[in-house]
């Protein structure tokens, strides 16, 4: 069983609104033996409440994979990476530190890294992720491009991603703002120092004077 090729994982962080229902549902998949592979990290915690959910982003060239001393995590010809195979695995640590999105979990206890593998049981059958099958407000989708494209028109899929001098190409799609010229690559360590655009939010503000021609004149933020 393989993950069908027209499936594709989308990761839409704007539209993450910090519920943990991802985390619960993952919790829930038969394979992870009550343990969720995803979590969620807060963006600029000490100026916002703006969450983003973690999960795999299943590398075509896993960083996990390579630095694995026991050759105990595998990419399937799908292209998921799986979670490290416990008669192999050691339990060094090597992938936590290596993989540059953050992901690999080892648990002590078990002596075994354990870490999204998109649901591989129901994504195989061509099945949701259980993540994306209670996210409210779609920041997780797994479907085509057809579909992801009719859902977000501003906004496009993007998989290559730029760290310093190294270039990582993803399975799964993350979805950003769409521009006329689509950048080749996300530059994720140059974004670090980027700040938030300005926002017009047109509300009507209570117990204001209304501007006849344009009641509902918003106010910048």
């Amino acid at each position: 069983m393989t993950v069908p090729s027209h499936l594709h994982f989308f990761l839409d962080p704007n539209r993450c609104i910090g519920c943990q229902s991802c985390v619960q549902a993952c919790s829930e998949c038969d394979t992870h033996k009550g343990e969720s592979m995803i979590h969620l990290e807060y963006v600029d915690r000490a100026q916002s409440v703006q969450t983003v959910p973690v999960v795999c982003m299943h590398c075509e060239q896993p960083t996990c994979a390579e630095v694995c001393p026991a050759d105990a995590i595998k990419r399937t010809e799908d292209g998921v990476v799986q979670s490290a195979r416990k008669p192999r695995c050691i339990a060094c640590g090597n992938c936590v530190l290596a993989c540059p999105f953050g992901v690999p979990e080892v648990y002590v206890d078990r002596q075994v890294m354990m870490k999204c593998d998109m649901c591989y049981d129901r994504t195989s059958v061509g099945k949701k992720p259980m993540c994306a099958t209670v996210c409210p407000s779609q920041a997780l989708f797994f479907g085509t491009l057809e579909e992801i494209t009719a859902l977000r028109p501003q906004s496009q899929p993007t998989r290559s991603f730029r760290f310093g001098d190294q270039v990582i190409t993803t399975r799964t799609f993350v979805m950003v703002p769409r521009t006329p010229e689509p950048p080749r690559h996300v530059d994720v360590t140059a974004a670090m120092a980027d700040e938030p655009a300005r926002r017009l939010v047109r509300l009507p503000v209570q117990g204001a004077q209304r501007d006849e021609a344009d009641p509902f004149a918003g106010v910048e933020v």
